[in-house]
């Protein structure tokens, strides 16, 4: 789809009209681009060339040469075609009559040489097989034109770029002798005809351009002549075998030609499979007649380990200084630019990536001579296939070979085997570079390459990268938007311009943009070897271009040169500038302009405004204006250099906390209320207040609540209170309630306290049941006092919006309010008749609310069967579950759901099954407490019963894809709460608001079974409903063609789409995507293959749409869940647009041409308005007047006339707009093509990189793991992370300080919890109340087992009582037996976790080894690739989630290893450490690792931290900067900014890093910041001197951002954002395909995962025994299932695995730092859960059914899981067969571990904690416990509470 722009109504004033050819010159000047342009309408350019000296431009084009001036503009021009031709007749018809039929054929120019010596232009085209005209260079006269002999036939292709030539002799010398000397070297593709024309050959170019000797073979005798032919017997194996010229050129003696041609050692005879190209470099001596010097190479690139080899283009240059010094060459040698294209398929399509390389002839020649001389030495064979059909041995003859040799009649022609690899010097992946060019400036060497996407790129070669800055591009140019650059690219003779050309336009740049630059620092900072800055003219500039630039610090070079300003309140210190003798002008903005005083050393001396301008100048600006200060030359009138400075105003301040955190030096009179930078102007010493501390200010306090309608003071904390004054009021609050303000009297006790005095607020309406209130404190009338901004009074009423008993009971306890019986309303109790009686409040025991009332149900039917969850809502329906104790639906029972109950207002129930076949209706009914008449109700609402059934479903058929809107029909479908609709075992996805009683409507599923029909079951709760109704699921729709195949850019023209099974689609659109935004239009179904769309239209920013259209990124159509991404149907249509023309409200009859449309009036009169629609635009031209009708006149007949030429044009515009079309179909093929063959080679580019990956090997990581020590954590550590995660200081760990009555009265408590009885009673009353939480659980789990560690073998007993009582529960519940232990829902369960926790710790010194090994390998896989700082999102990853799966631009993400000599912390010089990093690592990534690296074997937490340190790139001797991840070099583009890199810095492989403390200093608050502006280049931070200052580390100075919403990134920027734009087809990379970097990953990391496993499941890990620990509890498990009689294997095998590996290993493996000293980061952590959710499969009995939709972590280890199965079985296995431990031997080794650890922590702490739930929960612990145990609980209160009431006075 073919996207052109919209109509336009425009009259065009052609500039000129030659020919047919339209054509315009332009000059334009865009962002200081000057630009000239020469177009051409209805012709293609295909030729570039231009006289040396002259600088006259000539043209080739199809049918057309033209000679333009250098400023493009046109001065003549040669018609060469179209001609009566036939490529079939040979020779040609115009020399020999043809039997063949003569068509008017096309003459393409293929090749354009000026021929110096005989003042001549040599073009050659295509017609009569490929004759040449000889042109007159002064005004394109034809001298001729010879096509007489066969020699005059170069090639009938009609290929323009197939052909190169070099005409040898007409420099300089060889013009001195006479016209004719010059030869011509030509290589053409000949397209398969070689029987007619050579490949290569040499021509003579006479004086007499009709002699018969003209374009003659210089040599020619019966067996030796001066061309190359392709033998037959090539083409017979090889078909498609040509060769295709690239570049020719001349090189001191030798001729040269670039090739490109077909591989016959890759692509197969037959040439039936894939073509396969390759490229050489062909030599020959420029004076070698016979071509006996022939000599072929195979030249291509590699980069990155990917293969370059299908030249694009290439230039000869002479190298700049730089360049030669670097290559170690002389300036006068010769070196080749050339570009590549990936790969070596599709010639004529090739991928966009593409790299420059760079060749030395020195190093092409020098190949070439070694292999000449192996060859006479009689080594190997002559290796031309292609040319010489059979392997021939070269043969040994003593010649003596030097750079002169130029061959003989044997070993010859030759070809070399060895690929001449070039220098990669850039790289593009998008673009893809198609020209190139190169000249020397200033000793650089400046290489411009053009882009098939119409770019121009300029970059800078100084060397061979690394580092990038050698070959730097510094600049890319938009040309021709969306056009390619063809091939040729010529300089000015001047070498101020570059001429560009494509398919309509050649285009003339300059070679330079400076004037776009408008600071220093961009200018210097561009990389533009032309650019420098002209000082004192404040520009940007060539050197030439800027007055004095010879002068000293006149023209800066270099960033360390720009103009660097200091401003102080003295005076201003200016670095860089030159002599200022002639005088400066201080200007600050607008404000004021004044002489300055240049003083000795670089200083100005300038007058700020005038004092009684300040005031004016921060007027409106805040506490703070920012003006700028420049310096004006009095030598140019120019300013030359510009910074801030500062005007700041303290009394636009209103409080003295803004005041004193001003960063200006402001102070506070807090008598005087006023904020002021002069002290004196406070009355007096003490009123000055310079810091927050000092501030008045009401210090925060809780919630201060205040009961609407009660008179009540509120006291308020406060600081600093002043005392006012004599003549100063006293102070006030001043409440803001409902618009209204309320000013009550306060009273100053103190400084420190307030007192708002005794009244009653009030607010309106019971809307609310409480108004948070905003209050001021106020004094001396209007001086408030500071008090934080949150704090609010919160105004209250009980009876507003608790009308009933249990909403009043639920509300929040600190508001006081309770049920007054007497008034039946909410009240505070002193509003309450006989509160004693009749307030009911939360605090009294047992209150319940009387009366319940239920006011509504739903739903109202249901099936007999059950499973239908009712909701039942009224008032004072209970204040606790457990209140409801009663509850039937229509006399069926209705279980509560706790989760679902609303306390009062909501019950949720599940209904049981109705055990009678015909169960009737009935009300709800439902008790509180007891079912006595006050406590019980039922509803008004009657519940009935149905049996819902369908007989019905449309449509019948829908797409095996699903996504079809199902519709269901029968009787009672909205009975139930829940449905599932189901077809064959498929759920079809339910739409919950499309449900009524006649139908429910579903989304159907895709088909597992492929077509066929499916059965439809409906399952409403627990009732199966079935029907003889089937759906059948029918093949996808597809999409076989569209027509038109283009559209306007607004979209809405009519589409006719055609294929087949359209009709199983209910809502299909048509969507298009261009530049990242997505649109999408309706379509309409005709019939089963037809169907109208109206066209999408596209967003498209830029001015002007191109001639060739615009396409989108992405066209296809949505139908349903079908795919249809990217449909670009394979037969183009020609439809025009759908043009309607109204004449007022009638349409006329319409005929299209390419620029007019004929309208035939209808039968009107009068004046009509002119309206013209076409897609979704519509536009009137004006008016129409209309004459009624009357005889024909004369002037009538001479118009109808004029009307019939008129429609006679239209046809012809109409027939060259069909063959334009077709053209552009051809073109969509093949771009098409294109698109598919660069998918393909990506894809298979990645896996190729995957499968490399995959084969890491394993000795890399055990080899840099060998003899590190494993960091193992103390006993104490190891159980506090295990037991409160996440809490370092746990009070258990410390001395409990309090007095010996509250010690004793612990230790009271000590004994109550060695009282199993009370202890399991305790546990058990717990964790019956619901506000016990899981965490609650936990904490007392980790508690007890703290203050139990004395005594272990109790400990175990109480353990296995609470598990049996727990197995019990779960059994009673009729809960699946294997959900025990599955999760951490009670205490037994986390007692259980630690009691392994304390019993394994010894066995992990043994076990731990390989999870340490594993935790090891993955941090060193993970940062062998990048790793994003931001997302944690690494290019190595066992988890999906955390896999970088985006296309990111090579540039920005090389990871190619940096090697870094680190010194350490404290280290000294010669110290240094060699550290492998990515150069696209961050900072902070950086210092980690040369922090592992310098640290190794050093547990984590011994170290120190990355944050600490900062990373000091050294320089020589002197130069040292810090490098961070923000500073103001930091890339920001729009609101994304990215993190700095080692790349951003430029850090090259080998530099010194070392790693010192961070400095306490401005440089350091880099991260606290968002910068707004960022430097080009690293430069600008350097600051070297002679001082010792300058030896210390500088990092830059940082300015903070005033705005916010700046968002970081690193690697990949946010999945959603709008700027990650995908490209074209051909650049989209499927993103799953990242996935087999999983597979690489989990390779590398399968021997460290079996270990782990090994060991964990094996009852010997290594020398060591099965913990006892283990055998034990696993024989209660077998104890507990045989005395419950449970004989299922698989219910034993869970209890195990949830028993010990999901509640131990699990946690571990998880987290191992909570065994070593270790940090573990973000990608560690996911890739550690993938292992572990590996670990919990293994233990399972359940069989894994995956699919490719299954998550990838189940699928990366579905192989292996078996095998671990296998493992885990015999584990248990092993385990079940070793002897059963005594109770006495395991009491014995229990009491040898609390002698062990009995101290570890403080158990009267851990008492102390635990009594809290005691006293939480004394009133349901009391009941269930002894006697004498309850008056020992109270005993302990009345001690430990007297302690508290002590604390409190």
């Amino acid at each position: 789809m073919r996207f052109t722009q919209g109509i336009h109504f425009i009259k065009f004033i052609k500039l000129m009209h030659s020919q047919g050819i339209e054509y315009k010159i332009l000059a334009l000047m865009t962002f200081g681009i000057m630009r000239s342009f020469f177009r051409v309408k209805d012709t293609s350019l295909t030729h570039l060339t231009m006289h040396r000296k002259t600088g006259e431009v000539f043209i080739g084009a199809i049918n057309r040469v033209y000679k333009l001036s250098a400023n493009l503009t046109e001065m003549r021009s040669h018609q060469t075609g179209p001609v009566e031709d036939n490529a079939m007749c040979y020779p040609p018809p115009n020399v020999r009559p043809c039997s063949q039929k003569l068509e008017s054929t096309d003459n393409v120019n293929k090749l354009l040489l000026v021929d110096y010596a005989g003042n001549r232009l040599v073009a050659c085209g295509s017609i009569w097989q490929g004759v040449c005209q000889f042109l007159r260079l002064e005004d394109l006269f034809k001298l001729g034109e010879p096509h007489h002999r066969k020699e005059h036939y170069l090639s009938g292709a009609n290929e323009s770029n197939g052909m190169a030539g070099v005409v040898v002799g007409d420099d300089d010398e060889d013009l001195k002798k006479k016209k004719g000397d010059s030869r011509l070297f030509i290589g053409a593709a000949i397209d398969g005809k070689s029987e007619y024309f050579p490949t290569l050959s040499s021509r003579k170019l006479v004086a007499d351009e009709e002699k018969m000797e003209m374009f003659s073979l210089v040599y020619q005798d019966e067996f030796v002549s001066s061309q190359i032919k392709i033998p037959s017997d090539t083409l017979s194996q090889y078909p498609a075998f040509d060769i295709y010229y690239v570049y020719g050129f001349a090189s001191r003696t030798y001729i040269f030609f670039l090739t490109l041609q077909l591989d016959t050692q890759l692509t197969q005879v037959d040439a039936t499979g894939e073509k396969f190209f390759t490229s050489k470099i062909v030599r020959m001596c420029s004076n070698d007649t016979e071509f006996y010097s022939y000599v072929e190479f195979p030249l291509g690139c590699t980069k990155d380990g990917v293969e370059y080899r299908l030249v694009q283009a290439a230039y000869k240059h002479r190298p700049g200084k730089i360049l030669a010094q670097a290559l170690g060459l002389s300036e006068d040698e010769d070196v080749l630019f050339v570009i590549f294209s990936q790969g070596q398929k599709n010639r004529a399509n090739p991928p966009r990536e593409t790299v420059l390389c760079l060749f030395t002839l020195h190093q092409i020649n020098l190949a070439m001579r070694e292999r000449i001389k192996s060859c006479y030495r009689g080594e190997g064979k002559l290796s031309l296939p292609w040319l010489l059909n059979k392997e021939l041995p070269c043969i040994n003859t003593p010649k003596q070979i030097g750079d002169d040799f130029c061959g003989l009649v044997l070993n010859q022609p030759l070809g070399g085997l060895r690929v001449i690899e070039g220098t990669p010097l850039f790289d593009d992946r998008t673009d893809g570079m198609a020209s190139v060019a190169a000249y020397t400036y200033g000793g650089h060497s400046v290489v411009f390459v053009g882009t098939r996407s119409g770019h121009l790129k300029k970059i800078r070669v100084d060397g061979i990268p690394p580092p990038s800055e050698n070959a730097l591009l510094y600049e890319t140019v938009t040309v021709v938007e969306g056009s390619p650059i063809l091939r040729d690219m010529v300089f000015s003779p001047d070498y101020q311009y570059i001429y560009l050309l494509s398919d309509k336009q050649v285009s003339r740049l300059s070679v330079e943009s400076c004037s776009q630059y408008s600071s220093c620092k961009t200018c210097l900072g561009s990389g533009d070897p032309h650019c420098g800055w002209c000082v004192l003219h404040n520009m940007c500039s060539r050197k030439e271009a800027c007055e004095k630039w010879t002068e000293p610090l006149h023209f800066s070079t270099e960033l360390k040169q720009c103009v660097d300003i200091t401003v102080t309140p003295d005076n201003m210190s200016v670095a860089h500038v030159p002599n200022l003798s002639a005088g400066v002008t201080c200007v600050f903005e607008e404000l004021t302009e004044s002489p300055g005083e240049v003083l000795a050393k670089g200083q100005i001396l300038c007058m700020s405004p005038s004092l009684r301008d300040v005031p004016s100048v921060t007027q409106g600006y805040g506490d703070k204006r920012v003006v700028k200060l420049s310096l004006k030359s009095k030598e140019t009138g120019l300013k030359f250099i510009t910074t801030d400075f500062i005007f700041y105003n303290c009394s636009v301040l209103q409080s003295c906390s803004s005041c004193v955190s001003s960063p200006f030096p402001c102070n506070w009179c807090k008598y005087r209320h006023i904020c002021t930078n002069n002290v004196a102007e406070c009355s007096f010493q003490e009123g000055r207040v310079s810091s927050a501390e000092g501030c008045p200010q009401i210090l925060p306090s809780s919630d201060i609540l205040v009961p609407a309608g009660i008179v009540r003071p509120i006291t308020l904390r406060a600081r600093n209170l002043p005392q006012p004054q004599s003549g100063q009021k006293n102070y006030e609050c001043v409440f803001k309630i409902q618009g209204k303000v309320q000013r009550i009297p306060a009273v100053r006790f103190n400084s420190s306290c307030i007192q708002c005095q005794n009244t009653s607020y009030w607010y309106e309406g019971n809307e609310m049941g409480d108004l948070p209130v905003d209050f001021s404190i106020v004094w001396d009338g209007d001086f408030p006092i500071d008090k934080p901004s949150s704090m609010r009074a919160l105004l209250y009423k009980c009876e507003a919006q608790r009308d009933s008993c249990g909403l009043c009971l639920k509300a929040d306890s600190m508001f006081e309010c309770g049920w007054c019986l007497a008034d039946k309303k909410c009240l505070l109790k002193q509003h309450c008749p006989s509160p004693e009686h009749n307030w009911m409040h939360q605090g009294r025991r047992n209150v319940r609310c009387s009366h319940p009332r239920i006011t509504k149900i739903r739903p109202l039917t249901g099936p007999k069967e059950g499973g239908t969850r009712v909701t039942i809502e009224g008032e004072n329906l209970g204040l606790q579950v457990r209140e409801i104790t009663h509850v039937r639906v229509a006399g069926v029972r209705c279980n509560p759901a706790a989760s679902e109950y609303i306390s009062a207002e909501r019950i949720v129930c599940d209904m049981e099954e109705s055990l009678m076949s015909s169960p009737p209706g009935g009300p709800v009914e439902l008790c509180i407490g007891d079912c006595s008449a006050e406590y019980r109700t039922q509803s008004s609402q009657m519940y009935s019963f149905v049996t819902p059934s369908f007989n019905r479903v449309r449509p019948e058929k829908g797409p095996v894809s699903g996504g079809t809107r199902l519709t269901i029909s029968g009787r009672h479908l909205d009975a139930g709460s829940a449905v599932t609709v189901f077809l064959a075992q498929e759920e079809c996805l339910f739409i919950s608001y499309w449900r009524t009683v006649r139908e429910i409507v579903c989304v159907t599923p895709p088909s597992a079974s492929g077509s066929g029909t499916s059965s439809v079951k409906l399952l409403i709760d627990k009732a199966e409903v079935t029907s003889a109704t089937h759906y059948i699921y029918s093949e996808d729709p597809t999409i076989s063609s569209v027509e038109p195949n283009w559209s306007i850019i607004n979209g809405s023209t009519t589409l006719t789409v055609t294929g087949t099974n359209l009709l199983t689609i209910q809502e299909p659109k048509v969507r298009a995507k261009y530049g990242g935004v997505e649109t999408t239009n309706v379509c309409t179904l005709v019939n089963d293959s037809v169907l109208t769309c109206l066209a999408p239209g596209i967003i498209y920013t830029k001015r002007q749409v191109p001639d060739f259209g615009v396409h989108p990124d992405e066209f296809g159509f949505i139908l349903d869940h079908v795919s249809g991404k990217n449909l670009i149907p394979s037969a183009p249509g020609n439809a025009r647009l759908n043009y309607s023309v109204m004449i007022g409200e009638t349409p006329c009859l319409l005929t299209v041409s390419e620029s007019q449309l004929l309208c035939d009036s209808p039968d009107l009169t009068g004046e009509q308005r002119v309206m013209i629609l076409v897609g979704g635009l519509e536009y009137s031209p004006g008016m129409l007047h209309i004459y009624s009708d009357s005889t024909l006149t004369l002037p009538a007949i001479i118009g109808i006339g004029a009307g019939g030429g008129v429609l006679l044009i239209a046809i012809i515009a109409v027939l060259i707009a069909y063959k334009r079309k077709t053209r552009d179909a051809d073109r969509t093929l093949k771009r098409l093509q294109l698109q598919m063959d660069n998918l393909e080679s990506r894809v298979a580019l990645e896996c190729k990189e995957a499968f490399a990956e995959l084969q890491t090997d394993i000795q890399e990581l055990t080899n840099d793991m060998d003899g590190v020590k494993i960091p193992f954590l103390e006993y104490r550590t190891y159980t506090m992370r295990v037991m409160f995660p996440g809490i370092e200081e746990h009070p258990v760990l410390k001395e409990l300080d309090s007095p010996a009555n509250v010690e004793k009265a612990l230790r009271l408590f000590s004994q109550l919890l060695h009282n199993k009885m009370f202890l399991l009673t305790f546990i058990h009353t717990l964790e019956a109340q619901r506000s016990f939480s899981m965490r609650d659980r936990g904490n007392v789990a980790s508690l007890l087992m703290a203050a139990l560690q004395g005594r272990m073998e109790y400990a175990t007993v109480v353990l296995k009582q609470l598990l049996a009582d727990l197995i019990e529960k779960n059994l009673e519940n009729r809960n699946h037996p294997k959900l025990l232990l599955r999760r951490t829902e009670s205490v037994a369960e986390k007692m259980l976790t630690n009691w392994f926790t304390f019993l394994l710790h010894r066995f992990l010194k043994c076990a731990g080894e390989p999870l340490f090994m594993l935790y090891c390998a993955i941090k060193q896989q993970m940062e062998k690739g990048p790793i994003d700082a931001i997302t944690g999102e690494a290019r190595y990853s066992l988890s999906e989630d955390k896999l970088i799966r985006q296309q990111i631009d090579y540039k920005q993400l090389v990871s190619v290893p940096v090697t870094l000599m680190c010194i350490p912390p404290e280290g000294e010089a010669g110290t240094e450490i060699p550290v492998k990093v990515l150069n696209c690592d961050t900072i902070t990534q950086v210092k980690d690792k040369l922090l592992d690296a310098v640290y190794k074997g050093i547990p984590y937490s011994q170290r120190p931290q990355a944050d600490n340190m900062d990373l000091e790139w050294r320089q020589g001797r002197l130069t040292r900067i810090i490098l961070q991840d923000e500073d103001v070099t930091t890339k920001i583009e729009s609101d994304w900014k990215r993190l700095n890199t080692l790349a951003h810095y430029q850090v090259t492989d080998g530099s010194l890093v070392a790693l010192v403390q961070k400095q306490v200093s401005a440089y350091n608050i880099a991260n606290s910041f968002t910068f707004t502006r960022s430097l080009s280049r690293y430069e600008s931070l350097l600051r070297t001197s002679s001082s010792p200052d300058s030896l210390r580390s500088r990092a830059p100075m940082i300015t903070p951002d005033q705005e916010t919403g700046t968002k970081l990134w690193h690697l990949v920027k946010n999945h959603e954002h709008a700027d990650q734009r995908e490209g074209d087809r051909g650049s989209k990379m499927v993103s799953e395909i990242y996935l087999t970097r999983l597979l690489a990953t989990k390779g590398t990391l399968q021997k460290f995962v079996d270990d782990l496993f090994e060991t964990v499941f094996s009852t010997a890990h290594r020398g060591s025994a099965l913990p006892l620990a283990i055998k034990y509890m696993f024989d209660f498990l077998d104890e507990q299932a045989d005395k419950r009689q449970i004989t299922d294997p698989d219910v034993r095998h869970t209890w195990k695995s949830n028993c010990l590996p999901l509640r131990f290993w699990v946690n571990v493996i998880k987290n191992p730092q909570f065994v070593f000293d270790i940090h573990k980061n973000s990608i560690t952590d996911a890739c550690l859960s993938v292992v572990a959710q590996t670990f919990m499969d293994s233990c399972s009995t359940s069989e894994h059914r995956l699919g490719k939709d299954s998550p990838s972590n189940k699928l990366l280890y579905a192989k292996d899981i078996p095998n671990y199965k296998s493992w885990v079985e015999r584990y248990y296995r092993d385990i079940s067969k070793l002897p059963s431990i005594s109770d006495q031997d395991m009491d014995a080794y229990l009491v040898e571990q609390s002698r062990l650890h009995g101290n570890e922590f403080n158990t009267l702490s851990a008492l102390s904690e635990l009594y809290f739930y005691i006293n939480k929960y004394k009133e349901e612990v009391r009941p269930g416990t002894l006697f004498y145990i309850r008056s020992l609980i109270n005993i302990i209160n009345n001690m430990i509470y007297k302690y508290d009431f002590f604390v409190c006075i």
